[in-house]
């Protein structure tokens, strides 16, 4: 039925009985309040159109609309049928308390039919459930059960039930109490007198209802607790994919897909609010374009079109130019391109985030017919077809795989996407087979089969295979982390965050039966493979570390002595042999060239030189710190080697560049951290005092404070690189 809905009505005991407990375990009032929590907890996160209505029974009050000629009392009817949110979650946490009532429990059940029945006239609901929780320690009248029992049947109503004990159809007058369930009087004694009357009445109502599986509606309290625990997933309708599967021009079949495996995403409902009045409305956003100088001039959107960095430069693009870039084809498409053994189809090649199961077009015989013989014909060769699909005409094309799926009741083909060319990452590793060191032992393989063995997550039972690990009833931790914190952030808002719930930690842990078992092979395992401290080695001293270098050496020499010992690290092996100065890393590079000698030290400053143009172009903070670091290597570098003619050049042609590149954020910087031209004291050949060093930036600082503008030399810098 479309846009149908269930109706739920929770009936609680809050009677004093229900509060009644041994020393140190929870009461039944306590375990009851829970499972509701939860259960709502559970329906808020669904996002499900359900609604949910909440009776107490027990209160001091009475409010229902069958309290008449004092019938019907002691029940309150807390919540009407609505959609359950988080003020039900805070009535729930803050409202409902143990009362000193008792009232009639088959009462309640009557007043939660009327309910049901009032409250859902004119809505589309197609299923109507009633969850009963009580410790059943109250005299109920069974005068009317047999009429309850038929108008439960005519108004198909789901009845539940939840005790503080396990009701065994074995056992006669319920048995024992479940263990551990606790908090309920008599624990292992057995049930009062009430209780075994109204647990038979139970089970009359639920054979009455269900003669197949009679007791499977009842259940204790705390089994309730473990099992809505997980927060129910969202439940989403299967949608259709209607398409035609085509192999050739003119075999067309008409199929429907559905997806069966996909990437669940947690709903991204954030938004920002007032700190103070937490409403949206009262934070509004704006969003304004500027354009990046002094004034911050306002650029209207319209004005605005999008751009592509390409190294550099970035390449303009319009709405039309991307309306026309993308690729079109005929719209939506899943056609047969081949076929090929399914061996050659790995599993380590599948991606994309689904798996599309492909079924004939419903009510086309002739689709399942011949769809149906595609499958069959794949399943007996062996084989998979390779196809083209595209969902619809806005979506780009994908290739992938069909493989045949046969089981009992149906038969389908399972699609899944499979690599381009450049999804694909080659890696090249060194092979282990043919070196000796890395060969293991037979003592060791056998030790590593049988860790492995005993590690399996399957076991025979009976001759069948018993699976210890199900990953498909494992939830994500992050979801059930995420709506746990938001429950207890919306109920208790001043309080921390709860620690992760202990089941939640236990999920992805492995299984205590194969912990214990694999405890003997991990030990074998140790023995075979036994673990030595490699100490380190020491780098071995030079005569000149161990006793000291002469202080009356010359300068010339011992940089030249500190040159020889500079050694290559690993990295720099691993990077390669380097040729030129790169974009990455221009300043290593730089003084690698330097160091290895294989070119004029002029023509990797020309190298270096361009970079540095190269950077500036971009006119952002990341690239004019690159900058700098470059122009520190050159200056380090030409100090080193004694030539500061090519360093002192480029530095004042840059220098009168600046107003007309727009390069003054860059030169602030530069000035910051008081980069200056190379003196006479630092190289001899250099043709710049001391004090001209010093004056270079201050000069600067004057300039620009005085408001004349300096010369501009546009050609200054390309003409230096051509000198060079």
């Amino acid at each position: 039925m479309a846009g149908a809905k269930s109706a739920l009505v929770l009936c609680m005991d809050v009677g004093f009985s229900m509060s009644n407990s041994a020393p140190g375990e929870e009461s039944p009032f306590e375990l009851a309040k829970k499972v509701i929590q939860k259960f709502v907890q559970r329906q808020v996160f669904a996002e499900t159109k359900d609604e949910l209505a909440l009776v107490l029974f027990g209160t001091d009050s009475t409010k229902n609309s069958l309290e008449q000629d004092g019938q019907y009392q002691n029940i309150t009817v807390h919540r009407h049928l609505m959609m359950p949110d988080f003020e039900l979650l805070e009535e729930i946490e803050n409202q409902i308390h143990p009362e000193s009532q008792q009232a009639d429990w088959l009462d309640a059940l009557v007043v939660c039919m009327d309910l049901l029945k009032t409250e859902t006239q004119g809505k589309k609901c197609d299923r109507f459930s009633i969850s009963l929780l009580t410790d059943l320690n109250t005299q109920a009248s069974s005068e009317q059960l047999e009429v309850i029992i038929e108008n439960l049947e005519q108004a198909d109503i789901t009845l539940q039930f939840f005790l503080p004990f396990l009701a065994e159809e074995d056992e006669e007058g319920g048995g024992d109490l479940d263990g551990g369930s606790g908090g309920h009087p008599g624990a292992g004694k057995g049930l009062s007198e009430e209780q075994q009357s109204g647990l038979e009445m139970v089970k009359h109502i639920s054979r009455s209802l269900d003669e197949e599986d009679s007791l499977d509606q009842i259940y204790s309290f705390r089994n309730a607790i473990e099992q809505l625990c997980m927060f129910k997933r969202v439940e989403k309708r299967p949608m259709a994919w209607p398409c035609q599967l085509t192999i050739g021009s003119c075999l067309p079949i008409r199929i429907v897909g559905y997806k069966a495996v996909t990437e669940e995403k947690l709903k991204k409902t954030w938004t920002t609010v007032d700190a103070q009045t937490n409403k949206k409305d009262d934070v509004k956003r704006e969003t304004v374009f500027c354009l990046d100088d002094d004034n911050e001039t306002e650029v209207q959107k319209d004005d605005t079109i999008q751009g592509f960095r390409y190294g550099s430069d970035i390449v303009p693009f319009s709405k039309v130019d991307q309306e026309q870039m993308k690729y079109k084809h005929d719209g939506k498409c899943f056609a047969v391109l081949g076929f090929t053994k399914q061996n050659s189809v790995r599993r380590h090649q599948f991606m994309g985030t689904q798996a599309l199961k492909v079924f004939p077009a419903k009510d086309d015989e002739h689709a399942g017919v011949a769809l149906s013989a595609l499958i069959r014909a794949l399943d007996e060769l062996n084989m998979v077809a390779i196809v083209r699909y595209a969902y619809d005409r806005r979506s780009n094309p994908q290739i992938g795989a069909a493989f045949p799926c046969i089981k009992r009741n149906y038969e389908c083909l399972i699609y899944v996407q499979l690599p381009f060319m450049e999804d694909l990452r080659h890696f090249r590793f060194p092979s282990l087979e043919n070196n000796k060191k890395f060969t293991a032992s037979d003592a060791q393989l056998s030790a590593v089969d049988s860790l492995i063995d005993s590690m399996m997550l399957e076991e025979d039972d009976n001759g069948d295979k018993k699976d210890l690990f199900k990953v498909h009833h494992i939830p994500n931790p992050s979801f059930q982390r995420h709506f746990q914190c938001l429950h207890h952030r919306a109920v208790s808002p001043d309080t921390p965050l709860p620690p992760m719930e202990p089941w939640l930690k236990a999920a992805l842990e492995r299984p205590d039966v194969v912990a214990e078992r694999c405890q003997g092979p991990l030990e074998e395992l140790k023995k075979k493979f036994p673990l030595t401290e490699v100490e380190k080695k020491k780098k071995p001293k030079t005569s000149a570390q161990i006793f000291g270098k002469d202080s009356e050496e010359p300068d010339a020499k011992k940089a030249k002595g500190d040159e020889e010992e500079e050694d290559y690290s690993f990295a720099d092996i691993a990077e390669g042999s380097v040729t030129s100065v790169g974009s990455v890393d221009p300043a290593k590079d730089f003084r690698t060239l330097i160091k290895k000698k294989s070119l004029l030290f002029g023509e990797v400053c020309q190298q270096l030189t361009r970079r540095i143009e190269q950077l500036l172009g971009n006119k952002d903070t990341q690239y004019y710190m690159k900058s700098i670091t470059c122009i520190q290597a050159f200056r380090e570098q030409s100090v080193k080697l004694g030539d500061a003619n090519l360093y002192n050049g480029y530095l004042q042609s840059l220098k009168r560049s600046v107003p007309n590149r727009g390069l003054e954020v860059f030169w602030d910087l530069l000035v910051q951290d008081a980069i200056t031209l190379i003196s006479k004291d630092e190289v001899e050949g250099s043709t710049v005092s001391k004090s001209d060093a010093n004056q270079f930036l201050v000069t600067e600082e004057k300039k620009e404070e005085a408001g004349a503008p300096p010369a501009a030399d546009t050609g200054d810098v390309d003409d230096l690189l051509d000198l060079m």
